[in-house]
This record gives C-alpha cells, structure tokens and sequence, in this order.
C-alpha cells in the first residue's frame, strides 16, 4: 500500500521510510515509530491503517534497513543499545516530522515499546510536532524530562508489563502531573507489545482495537 521514500534530516544527512498517503489529500501527518524490532512489517502495516484512518503516515527507518526476527530477543536488545535515542529523535524522526508538515499540515507522533520512549523524547526535543500517543515505553529522564514536553500526550501501557513496568508507569504519570503537562493515561490488562498482531502470545484484540480507537480519536481531536 505504502512505499519507501528517502528523506532529509535537519543536519542534511540522508534517511528513509515507509510513507503511506490518505486518498483525502492534504492530510494530517503522523509519524510512527517502529518496536524493537526494526522497520517490521507490523509497523508498515499500522502505517497502511493510518492512512485508511485519513492520515498520512511515515515510519523511519531507524535500524537502516536491519529487521530483526520477533524470536531473536538477544540481537533486538543490542539493535536498541546500539542505537542513538537522541539523534535517532532530533535528526531521524524530526526530519520525518518536518516532511510531513512541508505543506502546512500538523504532524503527530506514535511509537511502540523503543518508539514509545522516542516518542516522549520527541515531544521534548521536537518543534514541529502537536500531538503524541506513547504506547508502552518510557525513556530514561535524562533523555526527556516530563517539565520538556511541550505537546500534549495520550499514552497506553499494559498491567502485565515486565519492561514498561506499572511502576515505572506510575512514577511517569505522577512526573507529568506535577508538572503540569497534558496527559490522557490509559492501562490494559494485557501484556508489553499487546497491538503487535504478528506476536500471538503477547496480542491482545480487544484492548489493541480499544487502543487504536482512542488513539485515531485524539489524533483527529489535535491534528484535524
């Protein structure tokens, strides 16, 4: 449905993607960010449902072209170790951000688990953005401090999580309380990477359905 593109980062570096169209034209932009696992097919595929949902999306490709296999948990933790969060977020992802806003439409954010984080840090670290949706990951808080964030978040994570844990998930949710940022918080009882469709043993339908609805909701609430 979709294609690869190739795109400019800020500091003029090339990078690529996989971009679908909305038929509406002139569409609001989100950007989505992969797993763990890389540029999946799992992640072209909610790209493609973004586009059928009226957006135009774009998923970069922040492994250059490495997908690693949903089994091999060892080379996916050193896929995400070895990667850049911070460049990944300000050249990578913005750069993204910024082609999809090229003809003056706003532009969201959406990531999973790796993506997750990056999509906080992004809504730190990047200007052009005007909505995020967090599925279950959180940085660091050195990456992006929640008194940073500059947009407003809708964010889900699953009670059964051992990564994104509900303490980890509550200490986030208390940080942006206090101060006084913008979050709509959601929590399923289901397990870490509960949308992912291609994992049977993690995928949750009806909480990933429910998800993507409020998801898509908010998006057109701040996007339009």
């Amino acid at each position: 449905m979709g294609t690869s593109i190739s795109y400019k980062r800020p500091d003029g570096k090339d990078a690529s993607g996989y971009l679908v169209n909305a038929e509406s034209g002139h569409a609001p932009g989100v950007v989505v960010i992969q797993e763990w696992w890389g540029l999946s097919e799992q992640i072209k595929g909610l790209c493609d449902r973004f586009a059928l949902a009226g957006f135009d999306a774009l998923a970069p490709d922040l492994y250059k072209g490495k997908v690693v296999p949903y089994h091999d948990t060892d080379a996916a933790t050193k896929e995400m170790n070895s990667l850049d969060f911070i460049d990944a977020t300000t050249q990578t992802v913005r750069g993204a951000a910024q082609y999809l806003s090229r003809n003056g439409a706003k532009v969201g954010l959406t990531g999973f688990c790796l993506g997750g984080a990056v999509t906080i840090i992004g809504a730190a670290k990047i200007p052009e953005l005007s909505a995020g949706v967090v599925f279950y990951g959180i940085p660091p808080e050195q990456a992006a401090k929640p008194a940073d964030i500059r947009i407003p978040l809708q964010a889900h994570f699953a009670n059964k999580d051992d990564w994104c844990t509900p303490e980890l998930v509550d200490k986030f949710e208390k940080a942006m309380k206090a101060a006084g940022k913008s979050l709509e918080l959601y929590r399923y009882d289901a397990e870490h990477a509960f949308v992912n469709e291609q994992r049977q043993s993690v995928h949750d339908r009806h909480a990933a359905e429910l998800a993507w609805e409020r998801a898509t909701q908010y998006f057109r609430k701040h996007l339009g």
